[in-house]
């Protein structure tokens, strides 16, 4: 099997991975000069020839639009448009045909509808959202998700998930905060899932993953269910942990569990085994004992996990996982995931880039 990756990162191009499972090889195919810092990148939801790139930089960031091969051949930028706002750290593309960027430093974000291509930008639709800061602190928000209608931004320093709607109204970029979920003060709530009813939050700075029912909109209550710490044990006297990234692999006849991977991020003294993976099971749904139940916890040698992502089930690359840090020099690793999902075994590390922040499987 050989599948096709695409890499961003705190630089100036994307690259391209070629991997090959049966020979367990990673290749570093390509690389392609973007804007700076490509530190996120994201498909479109139907077409998979198109991704949306981020430049996370001050003090006005912007949005990028490519188009690739089924071979991680870039073209582009086809268009790039200002986010307004200061270090723009997350994209993603709705089903609606717009792009949502948030900026993590200003506390701000927009919604921006694009022509029939998906390619081209309108800047003149897509008013500022600012979400209001707490008191003593500022609003960071750290990513979007489309789910029934609404757009979820988690704020990491606002300790809330705000809630946005679309008028029928409205023009297409015009999107209102409706409502917002609280979460735990002082826990950072950084990315998130939903599935199966249930919405699954990361905090960056608690460490922690929570679940809790999906409140009715828009300002529904709900209590969350159970809260567990990712930290991996025996950590060294001076590690700053950074829960990172969350994902939640898709059930298939092959991985019947939806397992819940969470990576830690060490801003600290290094741990000599690099940072860890923790799996979790969520078991019990809708019973007394619902909980988080911790799995294993993997070390990668990685320095600093920002992203990771599990291949597409359409061509059986939900077998493997990809991370990579932002600091150090342990490069780009592929994990086959073994035992229905519950571990991870390493087949390939690349090298050639020292650091990746973001990926997408290709078709």
């Amino acid at each position: 099997m050989n599948l096709t990756i695409l890499a961003g990162g705190y630089d100036t191009f994307i690259a391209t991975y070629l991997f090959n499972s049966v020979a367990g090889t990673l290749d570093l195919a390509s690389t392609f000069p973007t804007g700076p810092n490509i530190s996120w990148i994201s498909p479109h939801p139907t077409n998979a020839s198109i991704l949306y790139a981020v430049n996370e930089i001050s003090p006005i960031g912007a949005l990028q639009s490519f188009t690739t091969t089924p071979e991680g051949v870039l073209t582009g930028p086809h268009d790039t448009i200002s986010s307004e706002g200061d270090r723009p750290a997350f994209t993603a593309a709705l089903s609606t045909g717009q792009v949502g960027v948030v900026n993590y430093n200003s506390g701000t974000g927009r919604i921006i509808p694009t022509d029939s291509t998906f390619l081209f930008f309108d800047n003149d639709a897509s008013p500022l959202i600012t979400f209001p800061p707490p008191v003593n602190n500022l609003s960071h928000p750290h990513m979007v998700v489309e789910f029934e209608g609404e757009v979820i931004i988690p704020d990491l320093g606002g300790d809330k998930l705000w809630r946005l709607t679309h008028s029928a109204d409205a023009g297409p970029g015009d999107w209102d905060i409706t409502g917002l979920i609280p979460q735990p003060l002082f826990s950072g709530p950084r990315h998130m899932r939903i599935f199966d009813d249930r919405i699954f939050v990361l905090h960056q700075l608690s460490n922690t993953l929570t679940v809790q029912p999906i409140p009715a909109p828009p300002n529904g209550t709900s209590t969350i269910i159970d809260s567990e710490s990712i930290l991996p044990h025996g950590l060294p006297e001076g590690a700053e942990m950074c829960a990172s990234e969350i994902l939640i692999s898709t059930p298939t006849s092959k991985f019947p569990t939806p397992y819940i991977y969470a990576s830690n991020r060490n801003q600290g003294v290094q741990d000599p085994r690099g940072d860890a993976i923790a799996i979790f099971e969520h078991v019990n749904q809708g019973r007394p004992d619902e909980e988080l139940r911790l799995v294993t916890e993997v070390f990668t040698g990685l320095n600093q996990i920002r992203g990771m992502e599990i291949g597409l089930v359409s061509n059986g690359g939900d077998e493997f996982l990809i991370a990579a840090g932002v600091a150090g020099e342990a490069g780009t690793v592929v994990y086959r995931r073994v035992e229905g999902g519950r571990n991870l075994e390493e087949v390939v590390r690349n090298l050639d880039i020292p650091t990746r922040s973001t990926f997408i499987w290709l078709p």
